[in-house]
């Protein structure tokens, strides 16, 4: 996922909503790709398992 200065908000936007649920992310490359940012698949199941309890795992900016 690219972040651009739309999609920051647009991500903002989606941290406020109910029941939505984000894996924890992380920059992907921060000299050569500022902006990008990647999911971190070994948190996968661990944020399905709270996401079934309701809760967001933390932190999700790691």
């Amino acid at each position: 996922m690219m972040l651009y200065h739309g999609s920051a908000e647009n991500i903002g936007k989606l941290l406020n909503r109910r029941n939505l649920y984000f894996i924890p992310f992380r920059q992907d490359n921060p000299i050569t790709k500022p902006r990008s940012l990647v999911f971190d698949p070994k948190y996968i199941l661990s944020t399905i398992l709270r996401a079934l309890e309701g809760e967001q795992i933390q932190p999700m900016i790691l």
